[in-house]
């Protein structure tokens, strides 16, 4: 996969320490959706006992230059720190 500058990406992984995996995505509200997605699944998961415990952890990344890189906002806040309506703005 050809990826170019600006391309997003939310990684996941529902078990540390096991490898992340990737969905590709169009927008920020996007990216946000389906991370609340995946940790309200690990939840729902957790307290119908279908998992006895789990570590999980995901964010946001971009690509520039070559390389993923963490996504932040020009004010330094992450995916986590904003909400949708915030998000929209920008």
């Amino acid at each position: 996969m050809e990826y170019k500058n600006g391309d997003l990406r939310v990684w996941w992984i529902p078990q540390v320490p096991m490898e992340a995996f990737y969905v590709y995505i169009q927008s920020l509200v996007e990216a946000k959706k389906i991370l609340t997605v995946l940790a309200d699944y690990d939840m729902f998961q957790y307290n119908n006992n279908v998992k006895p415990d789990y570590c999980n952890v995901g964010g946001l990344q971009i690509y520039e230059e070559g390389e993923w890189f963490d996504w932040e906002s020009e004010d330094g806040e992450s995916i986590d720190d904003l909400s949708i309506s915030e998000l929209e703005k920008i």
